[in-house]
């Protein structure tokens, strides 16, 4: 007699799952935002009271605490995003276009910060609000592709075929994300060249990097923490839509 065994699925197969994946990443959510908020306090304690002020810029480099962290995060949740789309075109991974539909309003969030922020310490460093140089422009058209791509999932009612379409268009898009990276080095710009991730090593004293690498890993944490929820919120509302569509068909027949 033959017994036959159900093959051991992989961990990649099992989060495919939608209600796999909310019960597996749920009890994450609140050690998680602990850890976020642990991270803020420290980190905003430092910035604000125990760093020094800039010999040029005084009490302004403060801004930087915010500018940086979400700066990094309007490319890192694009990355992010591109990955779900390739998930979603060639794997037909279900939860990939979950992700990516959860990470665009962050990625728009962050990155409106981080054109505020640095508008901000823009006009007592350079003079201006704003200039049109090559990062502050290409950042400008990050935007505008989040935005595009909100509208675009809103513009569907059909969200698989809206999956199709907005995964080739996060792909075309990520060709920004490089120029927004080395805009500094192709074009003159008031953007100064990289201070942190740099070959020799960075060019900050340890009093100011502390905070800033603090509020970087606080800020990430937040977007881990709010990609997450809005994920399992997106789960629930595609199982509503789902149960009223039966209903509906139900109610006809």
């Amino acid at each position: 007699m033959t017994i036959q065994t159900t093959p051991k699925q992989s961990w990649w197969s099992r989060i495919a799952h939608p209600g796999q994946f909310v019960a597996w990443t749920r009890p994450l959510l609140w050690p998680l935002t602990i850890l976020t908020v642990l991270l803020f306090v420290v980190g905003l304690w430092f910035a604000l009271y125990n760093s020094p002020q800039d010999y040029q810029m005084g009490d302004t480099v403060r801004i930087m605490y915010v500018h940086v962290p979400t700066a990094w995060l309007s490319q890192f949740v694009y990355a992010v995003m591109a990955v779900s789309a390739l998930g979603s075109l060639v794997w037909r991974h279900p939860m990939a276009d979950v992700s990516m539909k959860a990470a665009a309003p962050l990625g728009a969030t962050f990155t409106a910060l981080a054109l505020f922020t640095g508008s901000l310490w823009g006009r007592p460093t350079w003079g201006t609000f704003w200039e049109w140089d090559g990062r502050m422009t290409s950042t400008l058209v990050l935007l505008f592709i989040y935005l595009g791509i909100i509208a675009l999932w809103r513009a569907f009612d059909d969200q698989l075929r809206a999956a199709r379409v907005i995964a080739v268009f996060t792909l075309v898009g990520a060709v920004n994300i490089p120029i927004i990276k080395f805009s500094v080095d192709w074009w003159s710009t008031l953007h100064q060249p990289a201070s942190v991730f740099r070959a020799d090593g960075p060019r900050m004293p340890g009093s100011i990097l502390t905070p800033l690498f603090v509020m970087f890993f606080a800020f990430t944490f937040l977007f881990l923490v709010l990609h997450l929820k809005a994920m399992h919120t997106e789960v629930s509302r595609r199982r509503v839509m789902a149960l009223e569509r039966q209903a509906a068909q139900g109610a006809k027949s």
